[in-house]
Order: C-alpha cells, then sequence, then structure tokens
C-alpha cells in the first residue's frame, strides 16, 4: 500500500506527539521497518511493551498512526502502520497558536539533537566497515536563494529522497541496510 503524500501539521497535538524521543523512534522504525506490532517494535528499541502499546495511541490520537487490521492473524494481535509518507509544518501556519509553535520548536529540536547523535555515533565507528565507509557522504553547499527558490529546492530533494525510499527493493540477492539521508536549508552567514 502507498502511503498518501506528506502530510502538513497545522495544530499543536501531532508536533506534540512528535517531540518525544521514543514516539519519535516509533515513528522510525515504521518508517524504516513497515507495519509493526507493539512487541515487535518493543524489541526493535529495547523498550517494554506496555511503553510501546502507550506511544503507539497517543500516535494515533494525534492521527500520525493507524491501525492496520488486516495484517492482524487474529482479534488480539494489533498491527500499526504510518498514516502519511512523512510530517513537514510551516511556522507561517502555526502562527499564532502558541501551543503549536512550542510544540513545533521542540519537534524540531527533537529532530536535530537525533541526526547529530546519529553522525557523531556513525563517525565513532569510522573504520569498521571499509565499503560504507566509502559509500557514506556529507554535502555542504552555499547557494544564494530566494524564499521561492530555496522552496523548490526543498521540493525536489524531498521528491529525490521519496523516490529512492519509495522504490520496489529489487530481489537481486544485494544486502541493503537502513541509511539515514538528511538535508537542511536556511538562510545563513559563513
Amino acid at each position: 500500500m502507498t502511503k498518501p503524500e506528506i502530510r502538513t501539521l497545522r495544530d499543536a497535538a501531532p508536533l506534540a506527539a512528535l517531540a518525544h524521543p521514543f514516539r519519535s523512534r516509533i515513528m522510525d522504525a515504521l518508517k524504516v521497518d513497515g507495519p509493526s506490532t507493539a512487541s515487535m517494535l518493543a524489541a526493535r528499541t529495547g523498550q517494554a511493551v506496555g511503553n510501546a502499546s502507550h506511544h503507539l495511541k497517543v500516535l494515533a490520537e494525534a492521527g500520525l498512526v493507524e491501525e492496520a487490521p488486516e495484517l492482524a492473524r487474529d482479534r488480539r494481535e494489533r498491527w500499526w502502520r504510518l498514516v502519511s509518507a512523512g510530517t513537514r509544518w510551516s511556522s507561517l501556519d502555526l502562527a499564532g497558536d502558541p501551543a503549536a509553535e512550542a510544540a513545533a520548536r521542540e519537534a524540531e529540536a527533537l529532530q536535530l539533537r537525533r541526526q547529530l547523535e546519529r553522525v557523531t555515533a556513525w563517525l565513532a565507528n569510522e573504520g569498521t566497515d571499509p565499503e560504507w565507509d566509502d559509500a557514506a557522504f556529507a554535502n555542504q553547499n552555499w547557494m544564494r536563494l530566494s524564499p521561492a527558490e530555496l522552496r523548490q529546492v526543498a521540493e525536489e530533494t524531498v521528491a529525490l529522497y521519496r523516490r529512492w525510499s519509495d522504490r520496489e527493493i529489487p530481489d537481486d540477492g544485494v544486502e541493503r541496510e537502513p541509511v539515514l539521508v538528511f538535508a537542511r536549508g536556511f538562510p545563513c552567514q559563513p
């Protein structure tokens, strides 16, 4: 099943749900591994099943995940999946709602901390797998853009990432690992 397009968040509830570290990990696990049960997510994250179940319900109440009953083998088994392929938000959409603005700042700060932690962990293990070391990359470019042009760069970048993340994985015997690729674009001075 192809997930709907990127969902634009315009209120505090889903942003507050995303601002929690374990719920953010659940969203990532569902993105990488697809629909899962609370037990599967607990095993992958080292958390208790009850904790995973609780946070899945919070994400569902926020409209970020939904049950996938067609995957259950019996009535006791509950499967969960992402509602959309991803989320985005704009400070313009949230202006005037202090709770949504605060939740958005915290969700963004959490994502940045998680990205930095992952990069730091990768660099600490550099040299353990030369093939991955050779394939890994970092990119930084300075551009002169208008806000409209920056939006176009963002749309093209998101489209590229979606094309690769949504593609059908070839059945060619090649082992593939989850890979995190992220980019940021914002006005800044050197």
